[in-house]
C-alpha cells in the first residue's frame, strides 16, 4: 500500500518527470537517497511505467485530432488482424475497445483532412468494416496525462 509520500512523489513526477532527484525530494520534503529509494520502489511496483517528454502537436504538425468509431466482425482472427494495422500506423496515439454501439474507439492526430483520409485508406485497405464514424475535435478543452490518486 502506498503511504502520503508515495502519492506525493506520484503527483510530482505527473506534473514534471524532469525534475532531479534532489528537487523531487525538497518537494515531498526527503532527501535524495530516500526519494531515490521510493522511487526506484515505485518503478518495481509498476506504478511507474515510464517517463517521457510532452510535445506539441501543434509545433509538430500534427494538431487535428480525429476521434474514429469502428465496427467490424466479432471474430478473434479480424480483432487481431486491426491490431495488427493500427500498430504500423503512427497517426493513432490511443485505441480501445469499447462496449455498446462502437467496437472500437481510435484518436488519431494528423494535420489535415487529408491526412485524415489517408490513414482512413490504409485501414480499409486491410479490413473491412461495417461502420466507420469520423469526428473531428473543434476544440481541446482539457487534456492531461495526470492520473487521480486518490482512489489509492
Amino acid at each position: 500500500m502506498l503511504d502520503r509520500l508515495d502519492k506525493q512523489l506520484l503527483a510530482e513526477l505527473q506534473r514534471d518527470a524532469s525534475l532531479s532527484l534532489q528537487e523531487l525530494g525538497e518537494r515531498v520534503n526527503l532527501s535524495s537517497t530516500p526519494c531515490w529509494r521510493r522511487v526506484q520502489k515505485l518503478e518495481q511496483m509498476g506504478y511507474i511505467r515510464g517517463r517521457v517528454a510532452l510535445l506539441d502537436p501543434a509545433r509538430l504538425n500534427v494538431g487535428v485530432t480525429v476521434f474514429v468509431a469502428l465496427r467490424g466482425e466479432h471474430n478473434d482472427a479480424w480483432m487481431r488482424k486491426l491490431c495488427e494495422v493500427v500498430d504500423t500506423i503512427p497517426e493513432v496515439v490511443e485505441f480501445y475497445r469499447m462496449s455498446g454501439d462502437t467496437d472500437y474507439l481510435l484518436r488519431l492526430v494528423v494535420p489535415d483532412v487529408k491526412g485524415y483520409d489517408r490513414v482512413y485508406k490504409r485501414l480499409v485497405a486491410h479490413l473491412e468494416f461495417s461502420s466507420v464514424s469520423s469526428s473531428f475535435a473543434m476544440e481541446q478543452i482539457k487534456y492531461t496525462t495526470a492520473l487521480p490518486l486518490d482512489y489509492l
